[in-house]
């Protein structure tokens, strides 16, 4: 039986695929592995790109653009490996990431859920892999740019764990899907990802959900990939996209008084943004971000029940459903 089934989910992004697979490839592992790469319905020939230069790899070709979290369920149902390998398509690994990943969850097999390193372009950390469970207190913190202007405060930006050291292994809240590996079975018990989400913050909602069916998020320090964050989108839209799977989080996992409250946060934050932006001129995205709020503050629409993916279609589709960061 093979170890583990690398799922990269791929739209319009051949080039990077490719260079990232090629070395995903070429560098010899302990594990046993599959690469299934689900194209979402590309533009660009991605998927016949892939298949030339990588015959070793399955493509999966979906007839329309299910988003991140639907791409990885339908990849799933292929996957044959007793664990799954979450890896973004602009991630390039660095050094043996599915044996480092599969060494570690051997010796440790209770938290069935490890998350990797995402390193930038100087190979240091980028602080962008691991996450805090959404809170009340955190969204008070990004309302007031708290978050902002004290990026490095565990008490004021509880998001983004600056405390916790990410050269240590141990426990996490939540981690994120651009390098994440997970028990196949407990995938599967777990229905995969939430089917209402396109985009952003289903990784949070995973990682929720499988710490309460008993599994424990757990870094893996040793599991690398330099990511080219946010390779192919433009900073509104991706500000749009993520804000849009931070309110679905909210519908979806708090009561509905508690999720009122934190969308008016968020909006708060947002209002704030573009004022500042107004008044400097500087940071010009966030007014355009306000301006789409009646599109991102209910979230993404819920999936259609008819559908066996449920798939469905975006209001505002977004032009990159590449997992970024």
């Amino acid at each position: 039986m093979t170890d583990v089934s690398v799922i990269v989910v791929s739209y319009n992004t051949s080039e990077l695929t490719i260079r990232g697979l090629t070395t995903l490839l070429g560098t010899p592992s302990t594990a046993s592995y599959e690469v299934i790469v689900v194209d979402n319905a590309s533009s660009d020939g991605s998927a016949d790109a892939i298949e030339a230069a990588l015959p070793q790899v399955r493509v999966v070709r979906l007839p329309r653009n299910v988003g991140f979290g639907r791409a990885v369920n339908a990849g799933a149902t292929h996957a044959t490996g007793d664990y799954l390998m979450l890896l973004n398509p602009d991630a390039e690994p660095v050094g043996d990431v599915i044996g480092a990943f599969l060494s570690y969850a051997s010796a440790n097999p209770a938290p069935r859920v490890y998350v990797g390193r995402t390193l930038d372009v100087h190979g240091a950390d980028d602080g962008r892999s691991i996450y805090a469970l959404p809170t009340l207190w955190g969204y008070f913190c990004f309302a007031t740019g708290l978050s902002t202007l004290f990026r490095r405060s565990a008490l004021l930006n509880p998001e983004e764990l600056p405390d916790r050291p990410r050269d240590v292994p141990g426990p996490v809240p939540a981690g994120s899907g651009c390098l994440l590996l997970i028990d196949r079975a407990l995938f599967t018990a777990l229905g995969g990802f939430t089917a209402d989400y396109f985009m952003y913050s289903e990784d949070i909602d995973l990682s929720q959900r499988a710490t309460a069916a008993g599994a424990t998020p757990t870094l893996v320090p040793e599991a690398k990939v330099l990511h080219v964050n946010g390779a192919s989108s433009t900073s509104v839209n991706k500000r749009i996209m993520v804000l849009r799977g931070k309110t679905t989080y909210l519908r979806l996992r708090w009561s509905p008084t508690r999720a009122r409250a934190g969308r008016a946060l968020l909006l708060t934050g947002i209002a704030l943004r573009a004022a500042a932006s107004r008044l400097t001129g500087r940071a010009p995205y966030w007014r355009d971000v306000w301006s789409h709020r009646t599109t991102w503050l209910p979230g993404w629409p819920a999936p259609d029940t008819a559908s066996p993916t449920g798939e469905n279609t975006p209001t505002a589709a977004p032009a990159v459903p590449t997992r970024q960061l």
